[in-house]
């Protein structure tokens, strides 16, 4: 054997003795997949989070808005596929529970949050990460185009001057949809609210899937107005875009997104989703979710850039309870006068 074929043969063995403990860390890591409906630009710095504290985690998130999110828990119930639930609204998250959709499990210093953001319900099975309220996306460079005042309350958006000009998220697949259509029965009254929302219908040229498209038209220019939540209105402004960030002065609801873990998955799933809820409840946790809303789970966290002052004060009580009961009333309801391509909208 000549001094090559002696060589070779023994740089396989050390590459492959390298390659070694690589290819078990890889094998050992638990894939963890996580239902979301948090924003797309955020699920990157929150996965490269979550696995830089927890290396022996994969994260493989399954995103699509609130309400195909939680349509696709129930059905999926019996033969569960998602092994935890990251950014879901409260309302969904306390109609899971109710459908034993969800793992009781209650992260180590849960006391430390604020008590709203805490599952009331026994046994424990849901926690509160941070909340947003609904806004309005205001194009401030369209409105001069058209001579159209700034609207400061719910009423003024049923105007003539916005007809075709408003784009809102659809409340059956959208969280922040559902929540603007509660928060105006909530606010108003529930006959006054559908008579609200038949003017506005007349001014809505388009209904999205999502609830930050509608902002995100508005910085555009594509719409004059966008109905939304803050943190995206907060964004796009930040990003130059010429919009101002609105909360009506009548009140404005706001929502919890929250995290659970899904029963019936296997033990080491399951094992890793109750890890990274203790992870998601800490103040490094806290921290990155400072960075994409107002307001988060853990005290002393102050609100980002251009985030509107008068957003806390003006938020509504908080009725996630009543929510989760009358959802599927409001929804049939909303889906009869509205989601009709031959509803009238002269």
């Amino acid at each position: 054997m000549d001094r090559r074929s002696r060589i070779l043969p023994a740089l396989f063995l050390a590459l492959a003795a390298m390659l070694a403990p690589a290819a078990s860390e890889a094998q050992q890591r638990t894939r963890l997949v996580i239902y979301t409906a948090s924003e797309v630009d955020q699920l990157s710095a929150l996965k490269a989070a979550i696995e830089a504290d927890h290396p022996d985690v994969e994260v493989a998130w399954v995103r699509d808005s609130t309400g195909v999110i939680t349509a696709r828990l129930i059905a999926e119930r019996d033969t569960p596929r998602a092994d935890m639930i990251f950014g879901i609204v409260t309302s969904s998250l306390l109609a899971l529970e109710r459908m034993n959709v969800l793992e009781p499990y209650m992260p180590k210093g849960v006391d430390q949050l604020k008590a709203q953001f805490r599952d009331p319900n026994d046994p424990y099975s849901w926690t509160g990460l941070d909340a947003f309220v609904v806004a309005v996306c205001f194009n401030t460079n369209e409105a001069r185009r058209l001579s159209i005042a700034r609207p400061e309350r719910w009423q003024d958006l049923a105007g003539p001057q916005f007809r075709n000009r408003i784009v809102m998220p659809h409340p059956a697949s959208s969280g922040t949809g559902f929540l603007l259509v509660s928060n105006w029965i909530q606010v108003m009254g529930e006959d006054a609210a559908w008579q609200f929302m038949e003017k506005l219908h007349r001014n809505v040229a388009l209904y999205t899937h999502s609830g930050s498209a509608p902002c995100v038209q508005a910085a555009r220019g594509e719409r004059l107005v966008g109905l939304s939540f803050d943190m995206r209105a907060a964004r796009e402004k930040a990003l130059g875009a010429p919009v101002d960030v609105i909360i009506p002065e009548e009140g404005v609801g706001w929502e919890m997104g929250g995290m659970a873990i899904v029963r019936g998955r296997p033990a080491a799933q399951t094992d890793a989703a109750r890890r990274i809820s203790d992870w998601a409840i800490g103040p490094k946790a806290n921290e990155l979710f400072a960075r994409f809303y107002g307001i988060v789970a853990r005290h002393g966290f102050g609100s980002p850039p251009h985030y509107p002052r008068e957003a806390e004060s003006r938020m509504t009580p908080s009725n996630s309870e009543w929510m989760a009961e009358n959802r599927d009333r409001v929804l049939a309801e909303w889906t009869r006068r509205f989601d009709n391509p031959l509803t009238n909208r002269n």
